[in-house]
C-alpha cells in the first residue's frame, strides 16, 4: 500500500497549528519544516508526533524558499504539501489513499481550496493549489507564489466535490490585508527582475484582473465583499507594476548620473 507524507512548513504559526495537525493526523508521516520559530510552533509539532527539519530563517521572509528541501525531506514517495492554516478534510484524505493505490497511479493533483474573505467563505471559483505529487518528480522554485515544477501529468480535482477542498483557515482583517499587499509586492519584485510593464499595460492589466475576479471568477455573487476582493486584486496589480517602473527609474538614473 503506498504512503502519503504531510508536509507542513512553519514559521510562528501557533495560531492554528494544532487544528491543522489534527486534521492530517490519520496520514502516514507528517514532516514539519520550521524556519526557527520563537512561538509555541515547535512545542505543538512535537506534541502531534511530527518529525521537525529545520530551514535556517535568515533573512528570509517567504516560506517558498523552504518548500524544496521540505518536500525532499518527507519519507514517502508521495507527498501532500499543507499550510500551516489549512485544514484536510477526511474525504480529501481518503480520497488520495484511493487514488495512489490504483495500479500504475503518477498524477499530480491541483486541490481547490476553500478561502475566507472579510469572515465569510468564497464560494465562486476555487483557489486552485498545486500539493500532491511524488517528490522524487518535483522541484519548487525558491519565489514567493510559485507553483512546484512536476515531472509528469497534472490534474485538477474537481471544483463540484466540495467535500474535497482544502479549508483555508487565514480570516485576515482588511488591514492586515492591505499589509500583506505591500509585503508581497515586495517579495515579489525578485520574481519579476525582467519584467517591464508599460503605460497601456498600466492602464489596462488592473482592470483585467478586477473584472476576472468580479465576472470570469464569480466574485459580483458575494456583492460589496465580493466587489473589494476583486479591487483588492487589481490593486494588488498596480502596486507591483509600481514599485518595478519605480526600480526602472532609478536604475535609468544611476546610469545616467
Amino acid at each position: 500500500m503506498s504512503k502519503i507524507s504531510v508536509v507542513i512548513n512553519t514559521y510562528n504559526a501557533s495560531g492554528h497549528l494544532a487544528q491543522v495537525l489534527d486534521s492530517v493526523k490519520d496520514f502516514d508521516e507528517i514532516l514539519v519544516c520550521d524556519m526557527e520559530s520563537s512561538d509555541t510552533t515547535l512545542d505543538i509539532a512535537r506534541a502531534y508526533g511530527c518529525r521537525i527539519v529545520t530551514f535556517p530563517r535568515n533573512d528570509n521572509n517567504i516560506c517558498e524558499v523552504a518548500r524544496d528541501f521540505a518536500i525532499h525531506q518527507a519519507s514517502n514517495p508521495w507527498v501532500l504539501v499543507v499550510d500551516a492554516d489549512e485544514v484536510v478534510t477526511p474525504q480529501l484524505r481518503e480520497y488520495l489513499y484511493s487514488r495512489v493505490n490504483e495500479p500504475g497511479y503518477e498524477t499530480a493533483l491541483l486541490i481547490p481550496r476553500l478561502n475566507l474573505f472579510m469572515g465569510r467563505q468564497v464560494n465562486d471559483t476555487p483557489d486552485y493549489q498545486l500539493r500532491f505529487f511524488l517528490h522524487d518528480r518535483t522541484t519548487w522554485p525558491p519565489t514567493i507564489h510559485s507553483r512546484p515544477h512536476v515531472d509528469g501529468p497534472v490534474m485538477k480535482i474537481p471544483s463540484r466535490r466540495r467535500d474535497l477542498w482544502l479549508r483555508h483557515l487565514d480570516n485576515s482583517p482588511m488591514t492586515s490585508r492591505i499589509d500583506k499587499l505591500n509585503r508581497y509586492t515586495d517579495n515579489e519584485l525578485p520574481k519579476r527582475a525582467h519584467r517591464h510593464f508599460g503605460a497601456a499595460s498600466m492602464m489596462f492589466r488592473p482592470l483585467w484582473f478586477f473584472l476576472r475576479t468580479l465576472i470570469v471568477g464569480g466574485a459580483w455573487r458575494s456583492g460589496r465583499r465580493g466587489i473589494a476582493r476583486s479591487y483588492m486584486s487589481a490593486i494588488y496589480q498596480m502596486t507591483l507594476m509600481s514599485k518595478l517602473a519605480e526600480r526602472d527609474f532609478n536604475q535609468n538614473e544611476h546610469k545616467n548620473s
